[in-house]
């Protein structure tokens, strides 16, 4: 029987536009959407329409200071890659409240799982500043959220290419959220070694795997049909939150990585085998191939929906 599983999405999303060339664009979601609504698949999901982020959900993660300037910012760059126009704050918001959105809906029961197809995306986001495409810490916001609510422990997955510098910062030294992270490496932002495990009582709440360029399948399922079923049996999370990045794909333009469509699928069973019965909730970070990123999601779909 299929899982309940809700997809969570909105056109204000495509209302974040970048200037030309740049490769976070809105075709990224054109694309998902396109290919999700042709598919068998399409009529068995439970749409859902995210809410805003308020700000008492952004204080959980971010400085005050850096609130109000991304509220106050119509256009311009926060840094080199991380361009903000006159619509970005409100789509920032409903990037967030995606993930707060599908919390919810799987707290009543509504949905087992989800997918929340945003943007803009949300890992490299520090407490008091965006970088690297992202405003706000979408997945953090998630975390803190799942926290209010009565998911105590929260198990946080980053299959990104590049690694969450945001999210590893913000739970550095807290023992009730677990943040695992592949990545390819050395590779922008240039954090995630191995030895990055956590400070104070958050020691051993970080778990790193550095890749080498070229790292595929192979590589990818020791990460998630092995270390990360350790680390999540050893944490016993309540639930599951997870930073989809499918830059990881071969034929993705700005990394190094080379997973194929059957190394995608053989990441999503990793993470849905590796605790049964649990909310298990992603959010779409990177992926700039129109043609991987369509078919990586189509596949995450159908396990989400399918996964016993």
């Amino acid at each position: 029987m299929a899982k309940k599983t809700g997809f969570i999405y909105s056109d204000v999303y495509l209302k974040h536009e970048m200037p030309g060339g740049h490769p976070e664009c809105s075709d990224r979601l054109l694309a998902i959407t396109a290919d999700l609504k042709v598919s068998k698949m399409w009529p068995q999901l439970i749409k859902i329409e995210p809410e805003e982020a308020s700000y008492e959900d952004l204080k959980a993660v971010h400085a005050d200071q850096y609130i109000d300037q991304a509220r106050r910012m119509t256009r311009g760059y926060l840094d080199p890659d991380t361009y903000m126009c006159e619509n970005t704050y409100e789509a920032a918001l409903y990037a967030a409240g995606a993930i707060i959105t599908a919390i919810k809906k799987c707290k009543s029961g509504e949905i087992e799982r989800a997918f929340c197809a945003v943007r803009p995306p949300g890992h490299h986001a520090e407490q008091d500043r965006g970088m690297g495409f992202c405003i706000f810490n979408n997945v953090a916001v998630g975390a803190r959220f799942a926290q209010k609510v009565g998911y105590k422990k929260v198990f946080i997955i980053d299959f990104d290419v590049h690694h969450g510098n945001g999210t590893q910062h913000m739970f550095y030294a807290d023992d009730t959220v677990f943040y695992f992270s592949s990545h390819q490496y050395p590779h922008y932002p240039g954090t995630g070694g191995a030895r990055e495990i956590g400070v104070g009582k958050g020691q051993g709440f970080t778990y790193n795997i550095p890749l080498h360029s070229g790292s595929g399948d192979s590589d990818m399922h020791d990460a998630y049909h092995v270390k990360l079923h350790e680390q999540v049996a050893k944490f016993a999370p309540d639930i599951i939150l997870v930073s989809s990045g499918y830059d990881i794909h071969r034929l993705d333009p700005l990394a190094g990585l080379s997973v194929s469509n059957a190394g995608i699928k053989d990441i999503v069973d990793g993470i849905l085998s590796a605790k049964r019965g649990i909310p298990v909730i992603f959010t779409l970070e990177g992926g700039y191939s129109l043609e991987a990123i369509a078919a990586s999601v189509l596949i995450t779909m159908e396990e989400l929906l399918n996964f016993e």
